[in-house]
């Protein structure tokens, strides 16, 4: 069933109109006829019309300002204007409302049939793209349980997750830069020392209660929930700020033990419940450690990390944050971040320790020797056994610590100079191996998709990689290459427009004029007749 209104001022118009597509479509079609364009408005809101047949000169509001205010709250209705004027303007403004149409009075049959038809297919076009996003979005439905497992199983057991982590992130739409871990423990019976007996039969038992676990948690907490980890399934919690207040902390407590009491309740199984603080997603592990720790408590269904009486297990106040950011930067190649962790880490050391000369000497060859080791795992620099004979006796010949301080600060630099090389060589090869395959298949339908394929890397992150090395998106590229062609054939006069279209990679004449103008500030053929202009 088609929904149609039909609006003109005209009454024998209108009767036409209705006549005609009720005599060849019938019961296909329900139809309403207004002969003003507020009357038409009006209807458009509560008719909710597929396809609409507007006059341009109605009483009171024309039939462009209705259509104006009809896309305020209807995108996708199609409009076929019609008008007893033939002037430019009134079809340029129709088109830039969306227009799918532009008619001149007196309209025959066959035209009025032929621009039905093509209608009618647009619509039935449109509800099987909704049929299938729908389809999509149940598939999607499906698989998300997979990519936060996914996403968490990374986080714990992947050393080298960063560079993939910007792709699940998008997957999960995760915009926070912070997030805590809940670490769920189920089994049997909870033995004297806090730990729950039968982890093995509990593990085995999860897959079935696993589905319920995740409704239950995702109904205290705004998570994602990791795998079955053996007798363990870890939360995730996205979260703005870098700490927790004292209220948001009791609130968080809360709610975990809320949620222990509600999986006791409807799984056949004890829970316990450990929380970490909230970290920084490049140092999230600590929460997950933190977590454990907590879980450990005896006596406690749920405890926080931070009500345990003794936290710390460094003598002091440690920076681990800033020796993980330290780590970070420089296997990202960031040479300035590398170096500002490092100089603010040395700080501390001389403040902490500066009597302490052979311990700083320690902590600094621990450092440098943890970057390289990473860096050469992942191809940013060379070993060889003997590499570092000298370091012990090139730092113990420092006469001071500035010396020492930039020891440390060159052979950082090496490490960055290294992954930041590597990473170089990586995207220009690919980006370079995209452009050819770009600069081949220009002409033909090509997407994001299909080239990230022959590249064989992510569309996310060929996405984000082809914009650092080109300096503009896929899209951009690939239009700024086809209207450089288009005004190259646009120079043959033996050419039609539409042949310039086809072998500009476009297969729709009208698309292509306005993404050309969009470029130009003109159409093709006003840029062709421009061109003829300057020869003569």
């Amino acid at each position: 069933m088609y929904r149609i209104l039909l609006a003109d001022d005209e009454g024998i118009m209108l009767e036409s109109l209705k006549h005609i597509i009720e005599s060849n479509y019938g019961r296909e079609c329900e139809i309403v006829t207004a002969k003003t364009g507020r009357a038409a408005v009006e209807l458009a809101e509560t008719f909710r019309p597929d396809i609409a047949f507007l006059d341009i000169q109605m009483p009171g509001i024309s039939g462009v300002q209705a259509m104006k205010e009809i896309r305020k709250f209807n995108q996708s209705m199609i409009f076929i204007v019609i008008t007893a004027y033939d002037r430019f303007n009134y079809a340029q403004e129709a088109i830039t409302m969306g227009a799918m149409e532009f008619l001149t009075k007196p309209v025959n049959k066959r035209v009025i049939l032929e621009v039905c038809q093509k209608a009618m297919q647009k619509v039935d076009e449109s509800r099987q793209k909704r049929s299938d996003d729908l389809k999509i979005r149940e598939k999607l439905e499906s698989v998300v349980p997979m990519i936060e497992s996914g996403y968490i199983y990374n986080i714990l057991l992947q050393d080298d997750f960063h560079t993939y982590e910007d792709n699940y992130r998008d997957m999960l739409d995760i915009r926070q830069e912070n997030a805590i871990l809940i670490v769920a423990e189920f089994g049997d019976s909870v033995e004297t020392d806090g730990v729950l007996s039968n982890a093995v039969g509990a593990s085995v038992r999860a897959s079935s209660f696993y589905p319920e676990f995740r409704e239950i948690a995702k109904g205290f907490f705004d998570c994602l929930v990791g795998p079955v980890m053996g007798n363990r399934i870890v939360l995730f919690i996205p979260y703005d700020q870098d700490s927790l207040s004292y209220e948001e902390r009791v609130s968080i407590l809360t709610r975990t033990r809320n949620m222990v009491h509600k999986l006791e309740q409807r799984i056949d199984s004890k829970f316990r419940a450990g929380i970490g603080r909230v970290h920084p997603l490049a140092n999230i592990k600590e929460s997950y450690y933190e977590a454990l720790r907590a879980l450990r408590e005896e006596d406690s269904h749920v405890v926080h990390i931070n009500d345990i009486p003794v936290r710390a297990e460094y003598d002091g106040e440690y920076p681990l944050d800033l020796e993980n950011r330290f780590y970070k930067k420089a296997i990202e190649g960031d040479e300035t971040g590398t170096l500002s962790a490092a100089n603010q880490f040395f700080d501390w050391m001389l403040e902490n320790y500066g009597d302490y000369r052979q311990d700083i000497e320690v902590k600094i060859l621990e450092l440098v020797m943890h970057i390289e080791y990473e860096a050469f795992f992942k191809g940013g620099v060379r070993y060889g056994f003997r590499y570092r004979e000298n370091y012990i006796k090139d730092i113990q010949a420092c006469k001071d610590y500035e010396e020492l301080r930039h020891w440390f600060r060159e052979k950082a630099t090496v490490v960055c100079h290294g992954m930041s090389s590597l990473k170089e060589k990586e995207s220009e090869s690919v980006v370079s191996k995209a452009r050819a395959y770009i600069d081949e298949n220009y002409m033909k339908e090509i997407s994001l998709d299909d080239v990230s394929r022959y590249v064989d890397i992510s569309p996310y992150y060929f996405s984000k990689l082809f914009k650092q090395e080109a300096g503009k998106n896929f899209i951009e590229y690939l239009t700024d290459l086809r209207i450089s062609h288009a005004r190259d054939l646009l120079n043959n006069p033996g050419l039609s427009i539409k042949e310039i279209c086809a072998r500009s990679g476009y297969s729709d004449p009208n698309y292509f004029s306005r993404i050309f103008k969009k470029y130009e500030g003109v159409t093709p053929s006003e840029y062709r007749e421009k061109i003829q202009g300057i020869r003569s």
